[in-house]
């Protein structure tokens, strides 16, 4: 970290402790606001693969969502969904394969990301935009989330009607909102009063505890056939919020735990890369 970021952190830190001297509630809608905000929009170049596919985009909240449609058409729909401070334009090498296996592919950066417009995200916000690209190009049956990815695809499957014959991969999904949320107000040292105030905040949206943003919650919910690929060494994405899940033993999860790749590593792994293809 060079020394223009921190000293921009540390005047960060100390505009919350002045804030939050002040009013816990603002503090704690600042905090949010920040939570939601990536600091990082990829916009490398264009890979190739990307030229031969259809632009496609849709409005949701004022955002313009923009995407790319390959092999179109086709009965067989599957998106994928890249994660926190990323791109599609990350899983390229994905493309080509799905598409000669026969299947439509869509890939859409979500709002505040790549090339799509908008300043906020989270896990809502992407489920929303899930909804909303399967009412206007699906119906989608087979789905790759990366990160916070996985996480809206989760909350997606929950409230869509799906059966045995979707088809779902997971590869390193925020399994636990509330792990990102206690690793934000430990990076940002915001205390205990803050952090109920924030609390307060996610429930207020859609009545609902950060806790409900949650993979193991949703897990009981989803009946498609899920492949989750996970790795020791995710420090931001932690095995141990994936172990509940393994331990309930659903007849429709495989796991893949791998070790050293972390949390990013993973999609662009080959041993990954070829699991994940084979499953489709």
């Amino acid at each position: 970290m060079g020394p223009a970021n921190k000293l921009a952190i540390k005047y960060i830190k100390g505009k919350f402790r002045l804030l939050s001297a002040l009013s816990k509630r603002k503090a704690a809608e600042k905090a949010f606001q920040l939570f939601c905000t990536p600091q990082f929009r990829n916009k490398k170049k264009i890979p190739a693969v990307f030229e031969s596919g259809e632009k496609i985009n849709l409005t949701i909240n004022n955002d313009t969502v923009r995407g790319y449609r390959f092999n179109h058409p086709s009965d067989k729909k599957l998106i994928i969904c890249h994660g926190y401070e990323s791109s599609i334009i990350n899983f390229d090498r994905y493309i080509k394969p799905l598409v000669k296996k026969g299947y439509e592919v869509l890939a859409f950066d979500a709002p505040a990301h790549g090339r799509s417009s908008g300043k906020r995200i989270n896990a809502l916000i992407y489920k929303n935009m899930l909804l909303a690209i399967d009412k206007q190009y699906g119906p989608i049956k087979n789905f790759i989330g990366h990160s916070l990815g996985g996480l809206a695809l989760s909350l997606f499957l929950e409230e869509t009607p799906h059966d045995e014959a979707y088809k779902l991969v997971l590869i390193a999904p925020a399994t636990s909102t509330t792990t990102a949320v206690n690793h934000f107000f430990k990076f940002l040292e915001l205390d205990e009063g803050v952090r109920t105030a924030f609390d307060n905040k996610i429930k207020e949206i859609n009545n609902h505890p950060p806790s409900w943003y949650s993979v193991a919650r949703a897990a009981d919910y989803i009946r498609a056939e899920v492949l989750f690929l996970q790795d020791k060494n995710d420090e931001m994405t932690p095995l141990s919020d994936v172990k509940p899940i393994i331990n309930k033993n659903y007849p429709n999860f495989r796991f893949i735990i791998s070790e050293g790749l972390g949390h990013r590593r993973i999609y662009r792994d080959s041993g990954s890369f070829t699991s994940i293809i084979e499953f489709f």
